[in-house]
């Protein structure tokens, strides 16, 4: 709640009209406002998830949050005892219920309902009951379940010495300027090699041949237009990589080209009785990084929720220098499972976790114990705004974003590493590069302090080093200079 007044937010051209929502820890509420809000084009808002209950509800109290219970149904709550009372009266008793049988003290389980009869968005008046009969819904031994039906109550105004004293933040006069906007990359200008029309090398766009005895996917009605694909052998897994080399210096726009990529992609997955929803993880390489809005347009034309009932892959996007190699502008590799225990996780509301998916791909896909993560950007979570100080303070925001996502699929606090990937970009500087490392090397050795869990190897028992890359790219999202790439098993 202390994050949701310090990181108000209103109506932008570029969010539109967000809507917020106070789920916690409920992965059903969280995902029904997300949805609803994907339909509606709305930006969704969760400020309070995945916040400490216990740190919540002391805050929500200290900030002048003055609410009474409703309704009780769990054990240690009594209906004729505890209806009526306000949060700060039972805070020691729901802490010590949280302790004793695990119920939440926020009530987010059902536990208890409330009432808020003041807080500071009331400006002008408070709620004030006159009268009430507690209605005993069911009279069980255990945990009997209790309504408090009100039948009279009048608003009391607030005096304006109150008001005008009140320490509490005012979010109609607060500073605009602590919202940092979520914006795509804007469009980048053409680059002076010839794009030609997707029409006159494939009329028939979504109509996709057999494969030659060259591994080549061909496309009907044409002969020029080829997609070069590369499968790995795995029992369990394998990677399939798309791209399309370029002929005679002709280019198409990297919309076309994705086109041609994502269906001969879904063509082979088809063949192989696999679909999207198979898919773990995604790398999408673009020539350009201008580009990135335009290739996005048609990822999530073919990677959606409707595709992926368990959830979507999650991705990792860079720039590289396709066009040198005489590819074309953009290259597609996926990592597929055979079978579908994959357990994903999308969260797409702006909250103080972690920085939100908003796009077509999840935070982390976990399967078969390993945990296959998106690219983390040393993004602030509240406010989607990269973090100042430079690369390593970057980095450092980086390796906390990881940290959340993990913990989210309660596996503890570092939870060991198998090997990190840093994208960099040359504007980092040496420096930067140095402060990158620095707070690597520092998150390692504090994973290896922190009771890390142990592995086995024959009779010894040792915590792995993550092997650690370092690849220099032209480009990444949104102009930033780094890209953590981590992977967790």
């Amino acid at each position: 709640m202390q994050n949701a007044w310090a990181y108000p937010c209103f109506e932008s051209e570029y969010w539109g009209k967000p809507v917020s929502s106070g789920a916690i820890a409920s992965d059903y509420q969280r995902l029904r406002v997300e949805n609803v809000c994907s339909r509606l084009g709305l930006v969704s808002l969760a400020y309070l998830w995945k916040q400490e209950q216990s740190t919540l509800l002391e805050h929500m109290i200290d900030r002048g949050i003055h609410a009474v219970l409703v309704k009780v149904a769990a054990l240690g709550l009594e209906p004729y005892k505890h209806l009526g009372k306000d949060l700060s009266t039972l805070r020691p008793l729901l802490t010590l219920l949280s302790n004793m049988y695990g119920c939440n003290v926020c009530g987010e389980g059902g536990e208890y309902e409330s009432l808020t009869l003041d807080c500071p968005l009331f400006k002008n008046a408070r709620i004030i009951l006159d009268g009430f009969n507690i209605v005993l819904h069911s009279p069980d031994s255990i945990a009997s379940v209790g309504v408090l039906h009100i039948s009279n109550f009048h608003l009391e105004r607030k005096s304006e010495c109150l008001t005008s004293q009140s320490t509490y933040p005012d979010t109609a006069s607060a500073d605009c300027s602590l919202v940092t906007w979520v914006t795509e990359d804007a469009e980048g200008k053409q680059t002076s090699s010839p794009v030609v029309s997707l029409a006159s090398l494939c009329p028939q766009k979504d109509d996709i041949g057999s494969e030659n005895g060259d591994g080549l996917l061909e496309f009907s009605n044409h002969t020029s237009q080829l997609c070069r694909i590369s499968i790995g052998k795995g029992s369990e897994l394998f990677t399939c990589a798309c791209w399309r080399e370029s002929a005679n210096n002709q280019f198409l726009d990297v919309k076309d080209e994705l086109m041609l990529i994502l269906q001969a992609l879904k063509w082979e997955l088809r063949e192989k009785g696999l679909g999207w929803a198979d898919v773990l993880f995604v790398h999408l390489y673009l020539a350009d990084m201008k580009k990135f809005a335009d290739a996005n347009d048609v990822y999530l034309k073919f990677i959606t929720d409707k595709e992926c009932i368990k959830g979507v892959p999650s991705r990792c996007t860079v720039e590289v220098p396709l066009v040198e190699g005489g590819l074309g502008s953009v290259m597609v590799e996926l990592l597929v499972a055979h079978d579908k225990s994959k357990k994903v996780l999308h969260v797409q509301s702006i909250s103080c976790w972690a920085p939100s998916c908003i796009g077509p791909y999840s935070q982390a896909t976990m399967h078969r114990g390993i945990l296959h993560m998106a690219g983390q950007l040393g993004l602030h979570p509240a406010t989607m705004s990269l973090v100042s100080g430079g690369a390593g303070a970057q980095m450092d925001q980086a390796l906390i974003n990881c940290e959340a996502v993990v913990q989210a699929f309660s596996l503890g606090p570092h939870f060991p590493a198998t090997s990190f990937t840093i994208y960099c970009t040359s504007s980092a500087g040496d420096e930067g590069l140095k402060g990158i490392s620095n707070e690597l090397e520092k998150y390692l050795s504090a994973a290896k302090e922190n009771d890390s869990p142990e592995f086995k190897l024959g009779s010894q028992a040792f915590i792995p080093t993550p092997l650690v890359h370092f690849v220099l790219v032209p480009a990444l999202p949104k102009g930033y200079d780094l890209l953590s790439f981590p992977f967790f098993s």
